[in-house]
């Protein structure tokens, strides 16, 4: 039923009758206790009654409009937080729950769908809509709001004026660049001894004065180290005290010696973060003791900041320093001759970077990705991607060893129903999964894998079940259209 609640031919009777699951008319005896076809003479055979509708149902894209008012009205509000949390819905299809009578819908409603796709985004709620939530009297709801990273950047500069200090830090925190001057001033001399600490974080990089306060906190002292203005005093006694040397290695305003002693450190994670200042020139890099981890991810402030400029994408991609390459490979904007050069490395993290981010990864490192990482998000954004190969799968790859290979062959338009038929029955399950999805697969086929556990799901999803036999399932579950 799960399976079907996503197929995307599933009729709107269908749909209507998932959806009224557990509200109190889905079928005889309220939502599945009533059994059809017999089923319920086999006793321990009897479905579990169905309490609520799919997730699946819920969340679809382009969801009708007596869907969207079934759901809306749904007694459970585990049906409606579903709805909230949907990334496929409409945003202002999702805002009328903004008055829904439960705490936790609208706080589900609030932050929005947990979604971490790099290549798509979630539309934000209309700012009015958040302005609401906003001064909600629940704090649950207006904790998830700040929280969600589905705020428009206009919405987030607003906060800055907002009567909660919590609103102002957040605007502080992710909208300070858009802030007029007159704001940011404000909001230093804000009453919130929290906003003042994080607009000062913010305004430190050129205020020395503001620096050496913020160097008295113990809650701001890291940051302040590594972002801040700082004294020649200040510089010299962090060094001579080895207290977050990580951190003021990376300060773009030590003193000039002071970061020649922080290279021969004995620290090697000290050395690593000297390596990576923008100003060294590729010679001074290459003169520093450090070692990249052979997956080392962390990232690289400076060209994370740039992803869009052409010139700082220039000068990490054409760097030696290796977790220079890989932050450059994190943006989608490199030129065509920085992403050859980037492939050339062929580094396994830069080559995930770049399938995970990049609209013109070529397809060899797409294919190498996906055969070093089957099985990991990453694999997944790598078969995901658009440009990921189809033509000349089922060839190349319907008898290769490994499972996840297999699946490829699937996404070859030329694979007929009968290979779609074997690998219905391959021994890697998610092989077999996938092969119970594909509309090829033969009619027989799709009706025996509809009443295989593991497989279930995936057959009720195909585009090719027929509508019958979806009404079947939704009758031996007691829903009825």
């Amino acid at each position: 039923m799960d399976g079907v609640a996503g197929n995307p031919t599933l009729p709107t009777p269908l749909l209507l009758s998932l959806l009224r699951a557990g509200a109190g008319d889905a079928g005889e005896g309220g939502g599945g206790a009533g059994v059809r076809d017999g089923v319920g003479a086999r006793g321990a055979e009897s479905p579990a009654p169905v309490d609520r509708p799919p997730r699946r149902a819920v969340q679809r894209a382009g969801l009708p409009e007596a869907a969207v008012a079934l759901i809306l009205a749904h007694p459970d509000p585990r049906v409606r937080m579903d709805f909230a949390l949907s990334a496929d819905v409409e945003p202002a299809r999702r805002a009328r729950l903004a008055d829904d009578p439960v705490p936790k819908v609208r706080a589900a409603l609030a932050y929005g769908p947990e979604w971490h796709a790099p290549r798509t985004s979630v539309p934000a709620l209309p700012d009015a809509v958040c302005a609401r939530l906003l001064d909600d009297p629940e704090p649950s709801v207006r904790e998830a709001l700040l929280d969600s990273p589905h705020l428009t950047v206009p919405f987030r500069a607003s906060l800055a004026t907002h009567h909660d200090p919590a609103a102002r830090l957040s605007a502080v925190l992710r909208g300070w660049e858009r802030l007029a001057p007159g704001e940011r001033a404000a909001l230093s001399a804000d009453p919130d001894p929290g906003v003042r600490r994080a607009a000062a974080l913010r305004e430190c990089p050129r205020d020395a004065r503001l620096t050496t306060e913020l160097l008295r906190d113990p809650r701001s002292a890291a940051e302040a180290l590594r972002h801040g203005l700082l004294t020649r005093a200040d510089a010299e006694r962090y060094v001579a005290g080895r207290t977050h040397l990580v951190a003021l290695a990376e300060n773009p305003s030590l003193p000039r010696d002071l970061v020649d002693r922080l290279a021969v450190d004995p620290d090697e994670d000290v050395r690593l973060a000297v390596s990576i200042r923008p100003e060294l020139s590729e010679e001074r890099r290459r003169a520093i003791d450090f070692t990249v981890g052979a997956l080392d991810r962390r990232g690289v402030q400076w060209v994370q900041d740039g992803l869009a400029d052409p010139d700082v994408l220039r000068r990490a991609a054409t760097s030696g320093h290796l977790m220079l390459q890989r932050a450059a490979a994190r943006s989608p904007h490199l030129p065509p001759d920085l992403l050859r050069l980037l492939v050339r490395a062929e580094d396994p993290v830069v080559e995930t970077n770049l399938c995970v981010h990049h609209p013109d990864t070529p397809q060899d490192v797409m294919m190498r990705v996906y055969g070093r990482l089957g099985g990991t998000f990453s694999a997944w954004m790598a078969e995901t991607h658009p440009r990921f190969p189809r033509e000349g799968l089922a060839a190349r790859y319907a008898d290769h060893p490994d499972g996840d290979h297999r699946r490829l062959a699937l996404r070859d338009p030329a694979a007929t129903p009968a290979l779609v038929e074997r690998l219905s029955h391959d021994p890697v399950l998610r092989t077999r999964q996938a092969a119970a999805g594909d509309p090829r697969l033969p009619l027989h086929r799709l009706r025996e894998v509809l009443h295989v556990h593991e497989l279930a799901s995936a057959a009720g999803a195909n585009p090719a079940l027929p509508v019958d036999d979806m009404a079947a399932v939704l009758s031996r579950a007691g829903l009825r259209a």
